[in-house]
């Protein structure tokens, strides 16, 4: 795999822009933004559904989603261009591993929320509480995306060995 996705990123112009000059930290300050965008909007959506600044109607904060959702996109891109320029520092990287599983906790729970909590949140306007299974998963959400940003910064500071992954 790691192979492959090497390939791909010589034979496509990923790796010539990635290791130019500005390429790499270029991608890296666009993946900041998207960050900024998911957890400043999202995260404030879920701390709103624990019990934080019950002032404001749910679905007012709930219309910054979107740009959440953007900045997810965007970080999904500048992600892969990461990943397709070393992929031997990604795939056998137990940090990147963590943070993909984290993600896929988080987008589990955003599809449990959405079929099941979103209904009963919606209509709560201002100084209501949301109802305890919409708490339950903003603290997921919440949780996985700390894990995601904290496994992100550990990927450049733990480069293992190919034989400390036991599955690869």
């Amino acid at each position: 795999m790691a192979e492959a996705l090497f390939a791909f990123g010589e034979k496509s112009v990923i790796h010539a822009l990635m290791y130019s000059t500005w390429g790499w930290p270029a991608v890296e300050s666009l993946h900041f933004i998207g960050l900024v965008l998911l957890i400043g909007n999202v995260g404030v959506f879920d701390l709103r559904m624990i019990g934080l600044a019950r002032g404001i109607p749910m679905r007012a904060l709930h219309r910054l989603v979107p740009w959440g959702i953007a900045g997810y996109a965007l970080n999904v891109l500048t992600g892969f261009l990461f990943v397709v320029s070393a992929p031997d520092q990604y795939l056998f990287n137990p940090a990147f591993q963590t943070k993909l599983s984290l993600m896929a906790v988080a987008g589990f729970n955003v599809l449990v929320f959405y079929r099941f909590a979103w209904a009963r949140v919606a209509p709560a306007d201002a100084g209501e509480d949301a109802p305890r299974g919409a708490k339950i998963a903003a603290a997921v959400s919440l949780t996985c995306w700390v894990g995601v940003i904290v496994c992100g910064r550990l990927i450049t500071y733990y480069r293992p060995p190919y034989h400390w992954c036991f599955w690869c």
